[in-house]
C-alpha cells in the first residue's frame, strides 16, 4: 500500500481502506478506554485499595477484640488476683499507732543480727505519698559483711513492709586500735511504711494543692 496515494477524507470515512479503518477504530478505543480510566475508573480503584485496607484493618481489629471476649473469663480472674495481692500489700502496711512497735522490730533486728548501733534516728515527719506514708529512719551501724547480711535478710522476714536505701558500707578507721571485733560501718537509710485513709490523706497540704 502506497501511503502517499492515500486520500483520507474524514467526511468519508467509509471509502477509507480496511487496514486504515480498522486502526483509526482500534486507536479511538484505546483513546476512549485512557479517557475513561482516566476520569473514572483510576478514582474507583483507589476507593477500593482504600476500602480493601480499611476490611483489614478492620478484620484485625474484630480478631483480637475476639480473642480477648474469648478469653474475659480468665482476665477478670487475674484482676481478681491483681486486687488480693494488692490488698495484701496493704494490708502489710501498719496503721499509725502501729509504727513505733516496727521501729522496734527494725532496732531489735539489728541487734538479734549482731550489729552495733551507733545510730538509730526515725525521722520527726513523715513523707507523705498518694495513699501511704514513708518514715525515714537513718541508721549506722558496726559490725561484719555476713552480720549486715543478716540484718537485711531479717529485714526482709518483717511481717510488714521495711526497705533499705542508700547503703554504704566502709572500713572502721578505729579498728586496729578499738579492740571490738566489728572492723566495718555501714551507714544507711531504713524506711517503714503506713497506709493512708482517705480522711487522713486530705488533712496533708500538699497533696490537697495538686487537686486543686
Amino acid at each position: 500500500m502506497n501511503l502517499s496515494n492515500l486520500n483520507l477524507d474524514i467526511n468519508n470515512i467509509g471509502a477509507w481502506p480496511a487496514p486504515i479503518k480498522t486502526a483509526s477504530v482500534l486507536l479511538l478505543c484505546g483513546i476512549v478506554i485512557g479517557l475513561v480510566y482516566y476520569f473514572d475508573t483510576q478514582d474507583q480503584l483507589a476507593e477500593l485499595y482504600a476500602r480493601q485496607t480499611k476490611e483489614q484493618e478492620l478484620r484485625v481489629s474484630f480478631e483480637t477484640k475476639q480473642k480477648k471476649a474469648a478469653n474475659l473469663e480468665e482476665y477478670r480472674q487475674q484482676l481478681e488476683e491483681i486486687e488480693k495481692s494488692f490488698g495484701d500489700l496493704l494490708r502489710q502496711l501498719p496503721e499509725k499507732t502501729q509504727v513505733p512497735d516496727l521501729v522496734q522490730e527494725v532496732s531489735q533486728t539489728a541487734l538479734a543480727s549482731g550489729l552495733e548501733s551507733e545510730l538509730f534516728k526515725p525521722a520527726t515527719v513523715e513523707t507523705q505519698k498518694e495513699f501511704y506514708a514513708e518514715l525515714p529512719i537513718e541508721i549506722r551501724m558496726l559490725g561484719s559483711y555476713m552480720e549486715f547480711g543478716t540484718f537485711i535478710s531479717g529485714l526482709a522476714a518483717l511481717p510488714r513492709i521495711v526497705t533499705i536505701h542508700n547503703i554504704k558500707i566502709i572500713p572502721r578507721k578505729d579498728f586496729a586500735t578499738g579492740g571490738k571485733n566489728k572492723p566495718l560501718v555501714m551507714d544507711a537509710l531504713v524506711k517503714t511504711y503506713r497506709y493512708m485513709d482517705e480522711a487522713s490523706s486530705t488533712t496533708n497540704p500538699e497533696k490537697k494543692s495538686r487537686r486543686q
